[in-house]
């Protein structure tokens, strides 16, 4: 029946069925998949039956392979994959929940990875969702004034800032050296290949504003990631195994929800690809 792309919103997320990612992918189904990735910004490619090194092959249909910060959790046989899962716990014994609360992938690196790809390998009955924010749609729905006033402003973006309530698994010592202190990049970011402008603000790694002290900064921020998770802004993904998903960390921002019993194992493969210097 060939490759099929549908909407699963009206702003964000397309669904791909009919396509085996384990088989070469031809030059026209490789630019109709990048299309619709750029179009749509979530990608869920359906029904795939891969090992890591499989993913590792498929996903470069859409880019070079980001070497991740946090090697903690590369998988021994594939490094440039890591694993995602329920079961990990801080040094302190609480549970450590990877993806709570909004964000965008590792914007504390001076060429952000574009793409975030995960693989559903074992997933709870129910719950466990990913929710994303397009922040195109928030940008485009800021009053002019506001819109005006952020135009030229550049984030501090740390590995962890001073302020957030979430709390991060601490880098080894060997990513440490190669993670940089902190990069500046725009608040409001034009996409490389569609041109849109999106806000590009992570509660989690942004420290401050150049310019601004802390208290113009903060309420600032707060104000902006508060518009932007309106909820006509998001689409909600509700996994099934075997699903393939990629997200544009360019124009959203994301976060996984532990609504789900702890007891039951979430696992997925997680890889990302390669991007731009911001602008």
């Amino acid at each position: 029946m060939g490759m099929t792309i549908t909407k699963l919103s009206d702003h964000t997320g397309a669904e791909v069925t009919g396509i085996d990612l384990t088989k070469p992918v031809d030059a026209e189904t490789q630019a109709r998949l990048n299309q619709a990735f750029a179009e749509h910004s979530v990608l869920v490619i359906r029904d795939q039956h891969m090992d890591p090194h499989r993913v590792l092959t498929a996903v470069q249909l859409f880019g070079e392979v980001f070497i991740q910060h946090n090697t903690r959790f590369a998988l021994p046989e594939c490094p440039q994959i890591h694993y995602i899962s329920n079961q990990d716990k801080f040094p302190d014994g609480t549970r450590y929940i990877p993806g709570e609360g909004y964000h965008t992938d590792h914007s504390n690196d001076a060429r952000p990875p574009k793409a975030t790809v995960l693989f559903a390998v074992t997933l709870p009955d129910r719950g466990g969702d990913t929710q994303y924010v397009n922040m195109h749609r928030a940008y485009e729905t800021l009053p002019a004034a506001v819109q005006e006033r952020i135009a030229d402003l550049k984030a501090i973006h740390v590995y962890q800032n001073s302020h957030s309530t979430r709390k991060l698994m601490g880098l080894t010592e060997a990513a440490k050296e190669r993670v940089p202190n902190a990069v500046l990049h725009p608040i409001v970011r034009t996409h490389p290949e569609t041109g849109r402008k999106a806000i590009y603000i992570n509660p989690i790694r942004i420290e401050g504003i150049l310019g601004l002290s802390h208290t113009e900064a903060l309420p600032l921020l707060d104000y902006l990631l508060e518009h932007a998770v309106r909820e006509e802004h998001q689409y909600r993904h509700r996994w099934r195994k075997g699903d393939l998903a990629m997200w544009d960390n360019r124009c959203l921002l994301h976060k996984a929800n532990g609504d789900y019993d702890m007891n039951q194992l979430r696992y997925l493969y997680r890889v990302m690809l390669k991007g731009s210097v911001p602008n």
